[in-house]
C-alpha cells in the first residue's frame, strides 16, 4: 500500500465519518407515510390533536397513518404559557426551536405541507412578519390563518415578499363583516390582491355558514391551498361524526379525484369537543376511513 500523507489521512477520516453521520440521519428517518388516496393527499390539522403536546401529537399521526400535516401554532408554543404573552412568545423564540420541529416532523416520515399562524387585524407589522420567518423556518410555503377580513392588504405585502402561499380560513360568522364566512368575505380579501392571497376551506364551516363547498370548489379551486375537512349541520348547526352532518365530505373528495386538482384535505377534529372521553386518535382514525371509503366508491 502506497503511503499517504498526514493531511490525506485527515480527509479520508473526515469523508468517512461523515458518511457514517449521514447513515445515522437516515436510520434515524422513519420511511415516509403515504395517505395519498386514488390521489387525493389525505392529512390533518394538528389542531384535531389539541389534547397532546408535540411529539404525541407526531406519534398520533402515524397510529393514524397520516402522511400530512398542517401544523398549528399550539403545537410550537409552550403549553403553559398565557393568552397574553402569546405574541412576545413568538418574537422572541429562537430560529433553532422551529427547525428542530421541523426535523421532528421529518424523521416521523410525515411532510409539513402548511404552518396555521393567524394574521389579525391589531398585530404589528413585526407580529405578521414573523409569522412568514417561522413557515420558512419550519419548511413549508404555504400559511393557513383565521384572519380579518382589513388585515388582507398588509398580509399580502409579505406574501409577494416572501412567495408564499396563503389560505385565508373561514369560520361561520355570518354576522360578523371582518370575518371569513361566506364567498363575499373571501371575494373582498382576493379582489385586488396578488397570486398569493388564496383559500383555506373549511367545508363543514362553510355548510353551517349555508355555503355549498362543492359550488364554491368548482368555481375557485385554482385559489384554494388547502381543505379542511369536518361534517357540520347547515344554519351554524353542531360539529358531527363524519357521515351525520349536511357536509359533503364525499362529493368533495370524489371531485379533487377526478378533476386531479393537488389540494391537500386535512381532517379537523372537532366534534369531539362534546364528548368528553372519545379517543382522540381512534375518532381520527375513523374519519380517515370515512374518507378513504368515499374515494374508493
Amino acid at each position: 500500500m502506497d503511503s499517504i500523507s498526514r493531511r490525506e489521512a485527515g480527509k479520508l477520516f473526515l469523508a468517512g465519518a461523515s458518511g457514517v453521520l449521514a447513515a445515522g440521519s437516515d436510520l434515524l428517518a422513519a420511511k415516509k407515510i403515504n395517505s395519498v388516496v386514488r390521489g387525493v393527499q389525505i392529512g390533518a390539522q394538528s389542531y384535531s390533536f389539541r389534547d397532546r403536546p408535540l411529539d404525541a401529537c407526531i406519534e398520533a399521526f402515524r397510529t393514524a397513518g397520516l402522511g400530512e400535516c398542517e401544523l398549528w401554532t399550539g403545537h410550537v408554543e409552550p403549553r403553559d404559557i398565557k393568552r397574553n404573552e402569546v405574541r412576545k412568545w413568538h418574537l422572541n423564540a429562537p430560529l433553532s426551536h422551529f427547525r428542530e420541529i421541523r426535523q421532528k416532523w421529518s424523521n416521523a416520515g410525515i411532510k409539513l405541507g402548511a404552518y396555521n399562524y393567524s394574521f389579525r387585524a391589531d398585530m404589528s407589522d413585526q407580529d405578521l412578519e414573523r409569522g412568514f420567518i417561522e413557515a420558512k423556518e419550519l419548511g413549508v410555503k404555504v400559511i393557513t390563518c383565521s384572519s380579518n377580513v382589513s388585515v388582507v392588504a398588509r398580509v399580502d405585502k409579505l406574501a409577494q415578499k416572501y412567495k408564499m402561499m396563503i389560505g385565508l380560513h373561514g369560520h361561520d360568522a355570518t354576522d360578523r363583516p371582518d370575518e371569513f364566512s361566506n364567498p363575499d368575505s373571501f371575494e373582498r380579501a382576493m379582489k385586488g390582491s396578488s397570486k398569493y392571497i388564496g383559500v383555506n376551506l373549511d367545508i363543514g364551516h362553510f355548510i353551517a355558514a349555508d355555503g355549498d363547498p362543492v359550488a364554491y370548489l368548482r368555481q375557485f379551486h385554482s385559489r384554494i391551498v388547502a381543505l379542511h375537512i369536518k361534517d357540520r349541520k347547515k344554519s351554524h348547526g353542531a360539529n358531527l361524526p363524519f357521515g351525520q352532518g349536511d357536509t359533503p365530505i364525499g362529493e368533495v373528495l370524489r371531485l379533487l379525484r377526478d378533476q386531479r386538482w393537488k389540494m391537500p384535505a386535512n381532517i379537523e377534529y372537532e366534534y369531539g369537543g362534546s364528548k368528553p372521553g372519545l379517543d382522540t386518535v381512534a375518532e381520527v382514525k375513523k374519519c380517515y376511513e370515512f374518507c378513504r371509503k368515499a374515494l374508493e366508491s
